[in-house]
């Protein structure tokens, strides 16, 4: 199996070597027409390959195993990696608009569109391509910053989309004013696509609980949960870059040996393993049953049952969060 972590680096390298090439056919599209719609996409590029640049040394940093000052390892600064491209991508947008606003009240010639939009459109395709395999690698790796960095390459390609039939129109019209008013709408989405991407690395930083990836855990767990569990919860679920971390309690059996209690606790690691992948690491605290467990228990065989079951509890994001041992009174069933 390959590490996730080199995959992901290595397919980074690709993303910033193709990226420098596209900047290159892109400024050969705007040089050859002096349009300021291929400008702005030219702009973009750049953006491009510096967050490219930045993603790529952030997923070096990620992939050093934890030391003493990083005990929990180095994967957040993936975070910080995503907050810079959105940051860079917000930029672009407010320099596009600027010069959009511009070029509306300085005439300008266009030419050789035709060229240009050849160029352009094979970039588009190029970086549809790159960004959706990119976000298959970063989700299937649990990596933010592939994940963002191919969500921004499908940013770029849809803007390219609506460019370049802008630029049909304007071939067709010679309405050359509709070159700025195309730039100043894609700057607008541009911005929009660096806030979104901005708000999504501060979620992380701040340790904002990720619904999708509790749900899947709670889904694998109610899935895959046997007997002797009778319930999980205090469950704290938190992503580092690439690596996973879950810290809850597990109620088992109260006369539970601790040969017995390991037993269940590698059960419960090889579970969430098989799902999420070996960055994974937990710490579960053991909870002995109470006398108000028997009513949720499932363990026929129990030698020490003092009341007859009445009914199972499914597992919900809501019940595994909570900070106590499930019963029915507790969560009011």
């Amino acid at each position: 199996m390959k590490n996730p972590v080199k995959e992901s680096y290595a397919f980074q390298k690709i993303i910033v070597i193709v990226g420098c090439i596209l900047f290159l056919v892109k400024l050969s599209a705007w040089y050859l027409t002096k349009s300021v719609s291929i400008l702005t996409d030219t702009l973009e590029s750049t953006i491009n390959i510096l967050a490219g640049l930045f993603s790529l040394y952030s997923l070096y940093i990620s992939s050093k195993p934890k030391d003493r000052d990083h005990p929990y390892g180095h994967g957040k600064i993936e975070f910080i990696s995503a907050g810079v491209e959105g940051g860079l991508i917000t930029i672009a947008g407010f320099i596009i608009i600027f010069e959009s606003i511009k070029n509306l009240f300085i005439s300008h010639s266009i030419s050789k569109l035709d060229y240009g939009i050849v160029l352009v459109t094979a970039s588009g395709f190029v970086n549809y391509i790159l960004g959706v395999i990119a976000i298959q690698k970063g989700k299937k790796n649990k990596s933010l910053a592939l994940v963002s960095g191919g969500e921004h390459l499908k940013s770029d390609t849809y803007s390219t989309i609506g460019l370049v039939i802008g630029l049909i129109l304007i071939y067709f019209t010679h309405f050359f004013w509709l070159d700025s008013i195309i730039a100043l709408f894609f700057g607008g989405i541009i911005i929009y696509t660096g806030i979104k991407i901005i708000r999504k690395s501060l979620a992380g930083i701040m340790d904002e609980a990720d619904e999708d990836l509790i749900k899947e855990l709670v889904q694998t767990l109610e899935k895959k949960r046997n007997d002797n569990w009778i319930d999980i919860h205090n469950v704290r679920f938190i992503k580092y870059g690439s690596s996973l971390h879950l810290d809850s309690h597990l109620t088992m059996p109260w006369y539970f040996n601790l040969k017995e209690s390991d037993k269940e606790l590698r059960s419960l690691e090889k579970i969430i393993k098989d799902n999420f992948g070996n960055r994974f690491e937990m710490f579960v605290h053991v909870d002995g049953c109470e006398d108000y467990s028997c009513q949720i228990c499932q363990k026929k065989d129990c030698p020490v049952r003092k009341y007859p079951f009445k009914q199972k509890i499914t597992w919900t994001i809501e019940n595994i969060e909570l900070n106590r041992n499930h019963s029915l009174e507790n969560l009011n069933l």
